[in-house]
């Protein structure tokens, strides 16, 4: 046995946290896999959680938040391959039931009747180490970059909308919104040889953007016709389901990702009928799209760092979080454990 001790972050409730020295690890048990966390991004779900917005069946306090991690492999229990020990990784994080054939595909929708998740109800990654079954974890390269690969996990989200878009080389494909999730799914999207028009309320993405891979940016919607082969949507705001909608040619797909803090959008079925276009939506990632994701990362299709504006020690976790609600360009905050 080894007796590790490490910091942790947790959000006790909303609008309280608070910083726990010295916190004993106990040694993983059979079929787990312990990490030393790398790096841990802020998600606006994180935002959520601290602020008691988050719908209450996906959250419960006490909770060490963070879903968006990286590390490496320190020790792993009965049944789990040693050669996986010393090797960088990131992981799934919502657990599926075990035995169905969607918890056999790793599709998120096979999760178990009561929801669990890594930094939601089950201890996350803004901590020091992080226990968790080995069958979640995805190997990174022997020379994986643990920064940039802190970003895979919304990659993987993202990743997931494009596979649902049934994308080809010159597919013509808008993604509405330029935060985190959008210009991953720019650079995935432009790897897989699309014509990329980004849609964003204002101008301040527009060289980011580009450098993703965005061949098109406006901040203007209405300078838009229903040309899209597929669209999108990682905004998460009230009304732009429709707005994606409407961007999506005759037979297009339109694919949902945001979850808005009010639904207002009162999607036409008329409009999607007599169209013919196809909505689709994710929750999550499976683990196709986690595998897409690490795979794209490992050859460079995928690269997270130009994403990242701030880096804070996990004590600062505070402080973080306030530079992300200030809305003052602050785009992906990572915390050191």
């Amino acid at each position: 046995m080894t007796q590790r001790t490490g910091r942790a972050v947790r959000i006790t409730g909303p609008g309280t946290l608070e910083l726990l020295d010295d916190v004993a690890v106990p040694d993983p048990g059979p079929g787990e896999a312990l990490v030393q966390v790398a790096y841990c991004g802020i998600c606006g779900s994180d935002r959520e959680v601290f602020a008691g917005t988050r719908p209450a069946e996906f959250v419960r306090y006490p909770v060490v938040p963070g879903h968006e991690w990286s590390g490496t492999v320190a020790a792993v229990g009965a049944g789990v391959p040693e050669g996986i020990v010393g090797r960088g990784v990131v992981g799934q994080g919502i657990r599926t039931a075990e035995g169905t054939p969607a918890s056999v595909a790793g599709d998120t929708e096979g999760w178990a009747q009561d929801y669990e998740e890594t930094g939601f109800t089950l201890p996350g990654g803004w901590a020091t180490w992080l226990t968790l079954p080995a069958r979640y974890l995805h190997l990174l390269p022997e020379d994986a970059d643990l920064r940039a690969a802190a970003g895979i996990e919304p990659a993987a989200c993202v990743a997931e909308a494009v596979l649902l878009a049934d994308v080809t080389v010159g597919s013509k494909v808008a993604v509405v919104g330029a935060g985190t999730l959008g210009l991953l799914c720019v650079q995935l999207l432009k790897g897989a040889g699309c014509e990329v028009t980004v849609v964003h309320h204002n101008e301040e993405r527009r060289e980011l953007a580009a450098t993703c891979g965005a061949a098109h940016y406006t901040g203007d919607v209405t300078t838009l016709d229903a040309t899209f082969d597929a669209v999108i949507e990682a905004a998460g705001v009230p009304g732009i389901a429709r707005t994606s909608v409407g961007l999506a040619r005759r037979g297009g797909r339109v694919v949902l990702t945001g979850i808005p803090a009010t639904d207002a959008d009162d999607l036409s079925s008329l409009e999607l009928v007599s169209r013919n276009v196809h909505v689709l939506t994710v929750f999550g990632a499976p683990t196709r799209a986690w595998a897409y994701a690490v795979r794209a990362f490992s050859t460079g299709v995928l690269d997270p760092s130009p994403l990242i504006t701030h880096e804070f020690d996990v004590a600062d976790a505070q402080q973080a979080l306030d530079v992300l609600s200030a809305r003052t360009g602050a785009l992906k905050v990572l915390l050191k454990p």
